[in-house]
């Protein structure tokens, strides 16, 4: 049985009849200031085109200012069908918020970056701009389990051998590791860690050839478990506590008759992030509300921004992909239990 007890208090945030968020609200980047909750999150209109919606909440979960207008809007020709799911992560002075952009084929990560945080400035693209199958040549000259193979036939033969690695769930670590910038990102199934000095390298072919030449020496987590069959992913930034880093991520379970999202969470080793400490071997939570379970989509809690008001972490995430939604969990005591169950 868990030392902790996950409490969903329910949605905070829901369509409105703004135009540029009727159809849905979900996964937001979370920036906590003190009392202040700044929410950045995933807007859809009713062409299914996405820009980024913001609200500030006072505490947790009272919300006290929403934007009518987008806070980010899609601007280039990559961003034409949405720019999505973003996360945030201040280092030092500078906010870093990396989002998805969408072109209705490919979904690559870009980069938004100031020190106003309500003033950020798109810095480009900073995800690997390779095609399967250039990636799949590099790949085929390493020990990989055969699922990274199935995503590379699947993608294109969904798309096309012009596709791009399909790349989401990215986000920084708050801080340098050995005087290098961390970013979790995801090459299905897995997620993996990129180690840069300057964003510049990221927008090398060359940087992410090497890269992919030694991917498994890159991977963090695994999908091991009944939860996560399909795939895993990122999900909120990474927590420093004094055990390690804690990382709230997603799994993806796969049955014939659906796909259902949950919620995880794994203990990192503080100096070596692709080191497991300790992983949770059943979900942190799943979709069991009707406002996870039917939606835009179906049986997913997507966790994706967290903040912390006295013993609790408060997880913000999407709820079946049509509201943001959060739970809490006592922070310590989740920790603890972690640490309990050691690595399976």
């Amino acid at each position: 049985m868990s030392d902790f007890k996950v409490e969903k208090l329910g949605l905070i945030l829901e369509p409105t009849d703004n135009i540029f968020e009727q159809k849905a609200v979900l996964n937001p980047a979370v920036y906590q200031e003190g009392n202040s909750v700044h929410l950045f999150y995933r807007a859809v209109d009713e062409l299914h085109g996405s820009t980024i919606g913001y609200a500030r909440f006072n505490g947790p979960t009272k919300i006290v200012e929403r934007w009518n207008k987008p806070f980010m809007k899609r601007e280039y020709s990559y961003e034409s069908k949405g720019v999505e799911d973003p996360r945030i992560t201040k280092i030092g002075k500078t906010f870093y918020m990396t989002y998805v952009a969408h072109d209705d084929k490919n979904a690559i990560v870009c980069l938004a970056a100031g020190t106003n945080i309500f003033k950020l400035k798109k810095r480009g693209i900073i995800s690997p701009l390779l095609t399967y199958g250039e990636v799949g040549e590099l790949m085929h000259l390493q020990r990989l389990k055969d699922r990274y193979f199935l995503f590379e036939a699947y993608y294109e033969e969904l798309a096309g051998k012009d596709m791009l690695v399909w790349e989401k769930d990215a986000f920084l670590f708050p801080r340098k590791i050995r005087g290098k910038y961390a970013m979790i990102h995801r090459v299905l199934p897995d997620i993996q860690l990129v180690y840069f000095k300057d964003f510049k390298q990221l927008k090398s072919k060359l940087f992410w050839r090497s890269y992919f030449s030694k991917l498994a020496d890159h991977v963090v987590l695994e999908n091991r478990y009944w939860f996560e069959s399909r795939n895993i992913g990122g999900g909120a930034p990474v927590i420093e506590v004094p055990e390690g880093w804690l990382l709230i991520y997603h799994a993806v379970e796969e049955l014939n008759k659906a796909r259902v999202y949950h919620a995880c969470v794994a203990l990192l080793d503080k100096k070596d992030p692709t080191k497991t400490i300790c992983r949770l071997d059943k979900p942190l939570f799943s979709p069991k509300e009707t406002w996870e379970t039917r939606g835009y989509v179906n049986n997913v809690v997507f966790p994706t921004g967290t903040a912390q008001f006295g013993k609790y972490l408060y997880i913000y995430y999407g709820a079946a992909d049509s509201s943001v939604a959060v739970a809490r969990v006592p922070l310590r005591q989740l920790v603890k239990t972690l640490l309990k169950i050691g690595f399976k």
